[in-house]
């Protein structure tokens, strides 16, 4: 079948052809013909100039209009193709040592823009947030299947992202009836709640972080806030921790966490308390509690560009906040997960929180995610994830 030819305007196609995996609309001939495809069309991109920049997936009603699947343009997007990038991307994973539990694809890193697959051992989270993915779902799924013998494979189709490209929001069964899971980390089996945990269920972005703040642990009292499931206070309970406050607003997550602190014997030495983390910690500082190690992870402040100046301000709160309970000499642990957040951005807000805490601070280690999130180096702002480590003094 011969795709439909989409044409980038003259003097638009110098991104393209510098390797960048998207075009955007106002780079786009938008004829009529091309306005009326179908979002999630496959189409052949070329120049004006007439060269061929390959396959890609095109919705005229985006601002992302195409995204590159494949440069050869006698590619097909079929369910072959979703199969080999699939497998290479479980082989990567393989490589790196990741075991069963891990993002088996990131996007456009991965080869398929816009789709994040999550894995759970035997239980496969997707999360398809372009309408070509969208489209191609049922050979994701079918590809899946052979592949791994799944259990269960779940949509988590909720994304608001869904938005940009005219899709709805929805959690859905794709394969199987039994959505529960569980995710092996660190030497502990999280309960995973497919269907209605936060993003795809567990956050495997925070794998190394979460090592990294246990390997701190032994002896601390900590408190985890924005605690999820316990991820980080859990790792860290048995790393050797000596008490352990989890922090979150949501009865479901905390019901998890403490379900797994019983099943490891770790639940003496764990407490989990239902508030709304930044009115929490707020409490207690103004208390005088202290611990060795805070942790503080929320969910992004900023879901839209518009949000950058208030989200900015929220992460000085943030870290004002978790630093006061912080204890002398201890060790606090910040994130953001906001995508539209740049990472100086980030570091001189919590810095600015920090000052108005009157702490002096030595910053010990930032990054982002892990391996199992890779970056395309075309995409540098899909690093979305920003962690800092300090020690106070």
């Amino acid at each position: 079948m011969t795709l439909p030819l989409i044409r980038l305007l003259p003097g638009r196609d110098r991104r393209v052809k510098a390797g960048h995996p998207w075009a955007f609309s106002n780079e786009i001939a938008m004829t009529p013909a091309a306005k009326a495809l179908p979002a999630g069309s496959v189409v052949r991109l070329e120049g004006d100039d007439g060269v061929k920049h390959g396959v890609w997936h095109f919705n005229p009603r985006s601002l992302i209009a195409a995204r590159l699947l494949d440069r050869d343009p006698g590619a097909r997007f079929d369910e072959a193709l979703i199969r080999r990038r699939l497998e290479d991307a479980a082989a990567l994973r393989a490589r790196l040592g990741l075991g069963l539990h891990h993002r088996l694809v990131h996007a456009e890193a991965d080869g398929l823009p816009g789709l994040v697959i999550d894995r759970y051992g035997d239980a496969f989270a997707l999360q398809a947030n372009t309408a070509g993915m969208e489209s191609a779902t049922p050979m994701i799924v079918s590809a899946l299947a052979d592949l791994f013998a799944p259990r269960v494979i779940v949509a988590r189709n909720d994304s608001p992202v869904r938005a940009l490209e005219g899709l709805d929001q929805h959690t859905r069964l794709l394969h199987g009836t039994d959505a529960t899971a569980r995710v092996e980390e660190g030497g502990l089996a999280f309960a995973v709640d497919l269907l209605a945990g936060q993003k795809t269920g567990w956050f495997h972005d925070q794998r190394e972080n979460r090592a990294r703040v246990a390997a701190l642990a032994p002896g601390a009292t900590v408190l985890d806030a924005f605690c999820h499931t316990g991820g980080f206070g859990l790792a860290a309970a048995r790393a050797g921790a000596s008490a352990v406050t989890l922090l979150d607003r949501s009865e479901p997550a905390l019901a998890l966490a403490a379900a797994t602190a019983r099943a490891h014997g770790l639940a003496d030495r764990v407490s989990c308390v239902r508030e709304d983390a930044m009115e929490g910690m707020a409490r207690r500082a103004a208390e005088g509690r202290r611990f060795d190690i805070v942790v503080a992870d929320p969910p992004a402040f900023a879901k839209a560009r518009k949000d950058v100046p208030a989200a900015l301000r929220a992460y000085q709160k943030l870290a004002r906040l978790a630093a006061s309970l912080v204890s002398r000499g201890g060790i606090l642990f910040l994130a953001s997960c906001s995508h539209h957040i740049e990472p100086g951005a980030f570091a001189e807000a919590v810095a600015q929180g920090l000052w108005r805490a009157r702490r002096e601070a030595r910053l010990l280690w930032s990054g982002g995610a892990g391996p199992d999130h890779p970056v395309h180096p075309m995409l540098p702002e899909s690093a979305y994830l920003k962690a800092l480590l300090f020690a106070l003094a």
